[in-house]
């Protein structure tokens, strides 16, 4: 199909996540996938960032090369820390976002700024995965490799700025170690701790608390230099922060290069999701997320105010314990996970009376990372195979449910929900979240709506106006009233005080009260807050912890 179509009349999305490197060739008219490839990521929390570029060299090789491509955008997994010499040279390999060895680093800069404040000035509370925890440990950790620090990047902002012909002086990139040249967008930005959701920029006095060092915005390609060819200044530079739809400029080849933006973001641009959606994302850990034009402050740290890929907000929640829990069924159960969803499928709403509170990893929504997965309500009478798979469906799914109404405390509403990730296609999962959610869930069809977020950025970077892409769905699930919710809170741990990141164990059975401090937020069908932006053009995602797996 695409030999029908002049050159370069094609638009790519690239989604670099944790795991690999994805490219998606589209029509930009249509939003028809025409050709895509990808290629693996190492394994590790620590990563040399030109494996990365070559996982993308080799994804877009295996799409066909980009001889037909007018317009590319990349996003990337979130948080991760590269950080580069005046030379353009990485210096040591980047820190994932799921390197937790900055996790007293985070705790440190809390302690310091206050919880409060932080929400106040960059939207989130920082935790060992975001950026500036990360900054924070290398200026303890590795003070050598502190003090040559020229640049500080993310890896979407990297990616981009290798594709624009920029890189290490050892390199053959054709435009050199242009660091003015870095850029990136709000919504990766915003992750970092040291950025306005709010305001669009920089917050350079967070920067420097995080690394003792004073940092810049990059000037741009075109920035003036000083007589001996250097930049005007010696701070750190951070990259250019773009509009939702400006052109980073041009690949040697001419291809227009979007703004790109974090994993989360792009997927709620693939899918086309605006205000009244909340996307819940069943991946090896949960997303819970809904663009928005409201503003986001959540001093708990629970629901994180990143922005939009479109101008707006983006909070998101992030559970650790989702489609693995489903894998630990299937090994308890030494079943198949078909097996194990047709398990659950045989048994009633709440498991006949035995629950599973999840915690397998501690949790973050609620934030409770010591504590462990319980299974609780055990009988005689229904300790069977079936009401365990129930079970385990059921307290994952409710765990999910604990970050939406972490969201909609921040004043969203909701008119239905996105289910996305590989548990979506669970049978089980589908059916459970009838009992579990209050509002209508649309499922899509499996697809790569991170890198199709990318690519749609692209074509609106291109033509100056969003395409409206149809999103296929395959399933639209009614809810049904149950006591699923209630069974599970009479057992989870849920009673979070006002103090940032400080919960309370709610005890087994928990104190009546408890049942106050976790009432169900309401959820209408019907109903947007009048300070909604309603007529976003642009519709047609941290998140901290997990990628969206689409």
């Amino acid at each position: 199909m695409a030999a029908d179509l002049e050159p370069r009349e094609l638009v790519a999305g690239v989604d670099s996540s944790t795991q690999s490197c994805k490219v998606v060739i589209v029509d930009p008219a249509t939003g028809e996938i025409l050709r895509s490839g990808s290629a693996p990521h190492p394994v590790g929390t620590e990563v040399d960032p030109e494996a990365w570029w070559s996982a993308l060299q080799e994804a877009i090789s295996a799409a066909g090369g980009f001889a037909d491509v007018a317009a590319v955008s990349i996003s990337g997994q979130q948080h991760g820390l590269i950080t580069l010499d005046s030379h353009g040279q990485v210096i040591r390999d980047a820190l994932l976002w799921n390197d937790l060895r900055s996790d007293a680093a985070a705790r440190a800069l809390i302690d310091e700024i206050g919880a409060d404040e932080f929400v106040d000035r960059a939207g989130i509370v920082p935790v060992a995965s975001f950026t500036g925890a990360k900054l924070r440990w290398l200026r303890d950790h590795e003070p050598d490799n502190a003090s040559r620090v020229a640049a500080v990047a993310l890896p979407h902002d990297w990616l981009t700025w290798r594709l624009l012909g920029c890189g290490p002086s050892s390199s053959s990139a054709p435009r050199g170690p242009d660091l003015e040249a870095l850029v990136t967008d709000a919504s990766d930005a915003s992750g970092t701790a040291y950025f306005s959701a709010v305001t669009g920029r920089y917050d350079f006095e967070l920067f420097h608390t995080a690394f003792g060092a004073t940092a810049r915005e990059a000037a741009g390609p075109d920035a003036r230099r000083g007589p001996d060819s250097t930049p005007h200044t010696a701070t750190v530079v951070l990259p250019r922060v773009l509009g939702p739809h400006e052109s980073a400029g041009h690949t040697p080849e001419g291809i227009v290069v979007g703004p790109g933006a974090g994993d989360n973001a792009a997927a709620a641009l693939g899918l086309g999701a605006g205000p009244g959606d909340v996307v819940i994302s069943i991946g090896t850990s949960g997303t819970v997320f809904s663009p928005t034009r409201l503003e986001i402050n959540d001093p708990s740290g629970m629901v994180a105010g990143f922005a939009s890929a479109d101008g707006g907000r983006l909070p998101l929640v992030a559970t650790l314990n989702a489609a693995r829990v489903l894998d630990s069924a299937a090994v308890l159960l030494r079943a198949s996970h078909t097996d194990v969803a047709a398990l659950a499928l045989a048994s009633a709403p709440g498991a006949n009376g035995l629950i599973l509170v999840p915690y397998f990893e501690g949790e973050r929504t609620p934030n409770l990372p010591d504590a462990t997965a319980r299974l609780e309500g055990m009988t005689l009478a229904n300790s069977s195979p079936e009401n365990v798979a129930r079970a385990f469906v059921e307290g994952m799914l409710c765990g999910l449910a604990d970050g939406l109404e972490a969201v909609l405390r921040q004043g969203l509403s909701v008119k239905r929900l996105l289910l996305i990730g590989g548990a979506a296609r669970n049978p089980a999962v589908r059916e459970v979240a009838r009992d579990i959610f209050t509002v209508p869930i649309d499922v899509p069809e499996q697809a790569e709506y991170v890198a199709i977020g990318a690519a749609r950025q692209a074509a609106w970077t291109l033509t100056g106006t969003s395409p409206r892409w149809q999103v296929e769905l395959v399933a639209t699930l009614h809810p049904r009233p149950s006591r699923v919710r209630e069974q599970y809170r009479s057992y989870a741990h849920t009673s979070v005080t006002p103090d940032a990141g400080v919960t309370r164990d709610a005890g087994v059975p928990p104190k009546a009260s408890l049942t106050g401090d976790t009432a169900p937020t309401t959820i209408t069908g019907d109903t947007t807050p009048a300070d909604e932006n309603s007529d976003n053009d642009h519709r047609g995602s941290s998140g901290a912890h997990a990628p969206v797996e689409g």
